[in-house]
């Protein structure tokens, strides 16, 4: 992605979790510095982080030869995330407090306003002490952004708030302070993703091959671009930074986004067709079922037809045809009879259950953007650039 991430680790038992940060960092593209104050040094090694980021760790205020490191690095980052954040190293940040190399750089980076992150960590009594609060409020003034600790179990054998959040969420978070679009900040984005589940009885159902890996790589980019997201899902979401609804069936999808307004929808969900009219509250027993046994089946609700007869004038409805032949024209036809926006069109032997995808944007003027085979993450990018647009 060819980005500059500047790593600062202060003195926190979690300070090893940065490491699977920086193989996560690395593994997406970014170039990655790592600057660590003195006792930092106490918990991680430099010889490690040096290996994982390919490049010199910096810790030392003053060196020969070159005495002002805090001015190149903070010239070379694109942003400076501070993970994990001590409770001494946020008031020095607050009160200008220059006294080590990391401290030193943010006193100078703060005033180029580019984006900043970081993540505390430290004892709950800590974290709940008045002055920290105040002082991370007066930093928040300055567009600093940042990531809450979690609630658990911590090194000090206590419960309670203070473990530094979970890697995957900071690093969504550094990527949507590195490419939000200021224009997309506070605009509500709906993605729906999976295959919805229709009940034979209270253990048993009909779906269908979805695997939602589509709808999840919208959901991260959307959130990247700096919309404010809902997911509307029929598979678990782990460790994501944005709003998220489980549900299983076509009617409690309805549900719930005719309960939220929104800017964009986008159903990438494979919703059932068809639901199960004789449902049975109770498991069926097999031993009580003949040899043939039938399910009587009704029409599911068109949830993007309803949504879209009720679409208000600044709202924008996104649809997905998947099909096994002609399905361009299939989705001409989806688009039109619907009312939609925009329709992304592709073929089941490409999309269905792999990480790559191919599609082909049909917009309600007839514009026709076809984007060429890529990973699913690529392919989310370069819809919502088209259809957000």
């Amino acid at each position: 992605m060819n980005k500059n991430i500047l790593i600062g680790i202060t003195s926190s038992i979690a300070s090893y979790k940065i490491y699977e940060l920086i193989r996560l960092y690395k593994k997406n593209g970014f170039n990655v510095k790592v600057v660590l104050t003195n006792n930092a040094l106490n918990f991680v090694s430099p010889l490690i982080l040096e290996t994982l980021s390919e490049n010199e760790v910096y810790y030392e205020q003053f060196k020969p030869r070159n005495n002002v490191e805090h001015i190149s690095l903070v010239d070379w980052a694109d942003i400076f995330v501070v993970a994990p954040a001590s409770a001494n190293t946020i008031s020095k940040f607050t009160h200008g407090i220059s006294d080590n190399l990391l401290c030193s750089i943010f006193c100078a980076y703060i005033s180029t306003k580019k984006p900043i992150l970081i993540a505390p960590a430290m004892n709950t009594n800590m974290w709940n002490n008045p002055f920290i609060q105040e002082n991370i409020k007066k930093l928040k003034t300055q567009n600093i952004d940042f990531i809450n600790p979690e609630n658990g179990f911590l090194a000090c054998k206590t419960n309670g708030t203070g473990r530094l959040a979970n890697i995957e969420i900071i690093f969504e978070k550094t990527l949507r302070n590195l490419f939000q679009n200021k224009k997309y900040n506070n605009k509500k984005i709906i993605i729906t993703l999976g295959g919805t589940k229709e009940s034979i009885d209270n253990v048993r159902c009909i779906s269908n091959y979805s695997s939602g890996k589509m709808g999840i790589s919208l959901c991260k980019w959307a959130y990247r671009l700096g919309f404010d997201v809902l997911a509307i899902s029929t598979i678990e979401l782990n460790n994501v930074p944005y709003e998220h609804i489980i549900i299983n069936s076509a009617d409690e999808m309805l549900k719930e986004i005719q309960k939220n307004d929104f800017n964009i929808l986008i159903m990438a969900a494979a919703v059932c067709d068809f639901k199960v009219k004789n449902k049975s509250n109770k498991k069926l027993i097999k031993e009580n079922i003949k040899e043939e046994f039938a399910l009587e089946l009704v029409k599911n609700p068109d949830i993007i037809k309803t949504i879209s007869e009720n679409k208000k004038e600044n709202q924008k409805i996104i649809g997905f045809c998947l099909a096994d032949e002609d399905f361009i024209n299939r989705a001409k036809t989806k688009l039109e009879n619907k009312k939609l926006d925009f329709i992304v069109a592709n073929e089941i032997k490409i999309a269905l259950n792999t990480d790559k995808n191919k599609v082909t944007i049909i917009e309600k003027s007839g514009r026709i953007i076809n984007i060429d085979l890529d990973t699913k993450d690529n392919i989310a990018r370069k819809i919502l650039e088209v259809v957000c647009d």
